[in-house]
């Protein structure tokens, strides 16, 4: 928590004000304003320092959540800031200098992964696992009854509703509980035909290393000399809808291009030795719960197993793959990319976005407030909407507001979506701080084909 203290000021006069160079910022920006600390007349907004404690082996987590350093060191290069947030005399910056300053978005920010952690109400971080298990009998008792309901009157007006409702069910974090969180983990996602263990890990490595070109995982951007060795059909389907929104159950056989391995094989470069059972334990779930679907075929026949959870399951696959992709792609404005010293955990995880999806942000537990869940995703998805509104301050610029959506969010599958799978193809080899370019011959191809 960060720590205020006031001192006395009286009437002694106000401190001198002084500019200061800001770390990473455009050159042609403005500098801004801070105080003299050696004058202790003024009002000082003092921010402890944030270190980051790394260990050389991974400890055994079983959560639905995924692990955040709970403290993160400034990045490499980047200075420590104390100064008042909003920067300029008694902590407030003229409106002008505000407006006139150049936002960077690929600069380092002035705030730290504690001030926002601060500003988050301390009932926010409380896990209850009680009515975290009520949103799973929720959506178990909507699959099973929206289920019997499309077979009874198996209807073809019906089945389309059907098809949509269930492909758009899903869950958030849990509890504290390792075993509780394991076997809800292992039922609700082999039920969807995902290792979970596999995808535990995978969704951590996402998580910790977000905005790192070579270190994320899944999603993340091609850089150039990968990109070109993709053949123009393999592009093509890349980046053209709808084929990218299959893409889930071949990520977890084969990861993205340039990464080897896969979420079933224990022995995957994905996995440290000591999680090799608890892979091995999901992939007998995953294989399990095929074997079940095969001998339903048998039982009520192969098209009623299409019509109750074939069709809804890629419903699913498309549904899950357009909310990844556009909680990391297709803002208005290009958004960075980071290797090497420029690389930090907050820098990497305040380029995700938040996104609007009308009637369906319920269904799928709010996890369109996405910024706060990449940055503290041990934050009960109940409690994201507000820890995020907490937040918006301490963020300022950093934060992209989310277009608001009507009752169902099309604007961003015929706006956001069509237009980043345009734009958005590869990222330079070299550079530290890299955006998304475009191959024009690829739109030309796609065009022709």
């Amino acid at each position: 928590m960060a720590s205020f203290v006031i001192s006395e000021c009286g009437l002694k006069p106000l401190p001198h004000v002084y500019y200061r160079p800001r770390t990473g910022l455009n050159p042609t920006a403005k500098p801004r304003l801070f105080l003299n600390s050696s004058n202790k007349s003024s009002t000082d907004l003092i921010f402890p320092s944030v270190k980051f404690t790394s260990s050389s082996s991974r400890e055994r987590n079983w959560g639905l959540k995924v692990s955040a350093p709970l403290r993160v060191a400034p990045a490499d290069g980047e200075e420590r800031d104390d100064r008042p947030i909003n920067g300029g005399v008694n902590g407030a910056e003229s409106e002008e200098e505000e407006e006139a300053a150049e936002f960077d978005p690929g600069a380092a920010p002035p705030f730290k992964l504690a001030d926002i952690r601060a500003a988050i109400p301390k009932h926010c971080w409380v896990k209850d696992p009680w009515r975290s298990m009520s949103y799973v009998v929720r959506d178990v008792v909507v699959v099973f009854g929206l289920a019997a309901a499309a077979a009874y009157l198996n209807n073809w007006v019906v089945w389309p509703l059907y098809w949509a409702a269930q492909g758009t069910i899903g869950h958030g974090s849990f509890s504290n509980n390792p075993k509780l969180n394991s076997v809800v983990g292992h039922l609700m996602h082999s039920s969807i035909l995902v290792p979970y263990h596999g995808w535990r890990i995978s969704h951590r490595t996402h998580h910790q290393n977000h905005g790192h070109v070579e270190n994320d995982e899944s999603w993340h951007p091609l850089p150039e000399k990968i990109y070109k060795t993709l053949d123009t059909a393999t592009r093509i389907l890349r980046f053209s809808a709808p084929f990218p929104m299959f893409a889930y159950p071949f990520y977890l056989w084969n990861r993205s291009p340039g990464k080897t391995g896969s979420h079933f094989d224990p022995n995957s470069d994905l996995f440290v030795p000591s999680e090799r059972k608890d892979v091995i334990t999901s992939t007998v779930c995953w294989t399990a719960m095929a074997a079940l679907l095969v001998g339903l075929s048998f039982v009520m026949g192969p098209i009623q197993l299409l019509k109750l959870y074939i069709i809804p399951y890629w419903i699913f696959v498309m549904w899950l793959d357009l909310v990844t992709y556009l909680h990391h792609h297709g803002h208005e404005e290009k958004l960075p990319w980071y290797r090497g010293k420029e690389w930090s955990y907050l820098r990497g995880g305040l380029t995700t976005l938040d996104r609007d999806y009308g009637l369906i942000n319920n269904i799928h537990h709010d996890i369109g407030t996405h910024v706060i869940h990449h940055l503290f995703p041990q934050i009960p998805h109940y409690h994201l909407v507000e820890a995020t509104e907490a937040a918006k301050p301490i963020f300022g610029k950093y934060y992209r507001e989310p277009k608001k959506s009507g009752p169902l969010p099309l604007h961003l599958i015929v706006g956001s979506l069509i237009r980043s799978l345009k734009k958005d193809h590869y990222v330079s080899d070299t550079g530290d701080v890299v955006y998304y370019q475009t191959d024009p011959q690829l739109n030309s191809s796609a065009k022709s084909g």
